[in-house]
């Protein structure tokens, strides 16, 4: 896919296989170092339990990126790093050693059979409002800024982790 326009990009990162703080970390310099991703901010982690899922608890964070891929090489560029962290997919939720989430590309809305853009669950999740309001913390999501998203959450115990 052809190169875009420098596009800021919201991925939601998790994991909770093995050790989620150091594959998080790993992953975060790995971004900076692929092709068409010009920067990368983090968020602090945070330790959440799993949604709509089983397993141990997740490390999570959020990450900007400043990008020219477009939305689908993105999105490949994101699949080929978990699956070079044993990202494995044998159910739907199932625990995972990494997952990235494409959450946000600019102003793009999308609904491709492999993306949607804006990420249509992203407002009901605080494992990513906590840390995209770190980074973000006037943002709007569906015309309402993040703060009250998660506002309406109250079933979804998080804690930030020190650095």
């Amino acid at each position: 896919m052809s190169a875009t326009a420098l596009v800021r990009a919201y991925v939601g990162l998790g994991a909770n296989l093995g050790d989620g703080a150091a594959t998080l970390r790993r992953v975060l310099a790995e971004l900076k170092e692929t092709d068409g991703i010009v920067a990368v901010t983090a968020s602090p982690f945070y330790r959440t339990a799993p949604v709509e899922a089983s397993g141990p608890d997740f490390t999570n964070a959020v990450a900007a990126l400043d990008t020219r891929l477009a939305p689908l090489a993105l999105l490949d560029a994101l699949q080929a790093l978990e699956n070079l962290h044993g990202r494995e997919r044998p159910y739907k939720n199932a625990p995972r050693t990494l997952d990235l989430d494409l959450l946000l590309y600019g102003d793009t809305a999308l609904d491709h059979e492999r993306l949607v853009l804006p990420h249509p669950r992203m407002h009901l999740r605080a494992f990513v409002l906590m840390p995209l309001r770190d980074l973000a913390p006037g943002l709007s999501l569906q015309g309402k800024l993040i703060d009250h998203w998660i506002g309406t959450i109250h079933d979804q115990p998080i804690a930030r982790i020190a650095d």
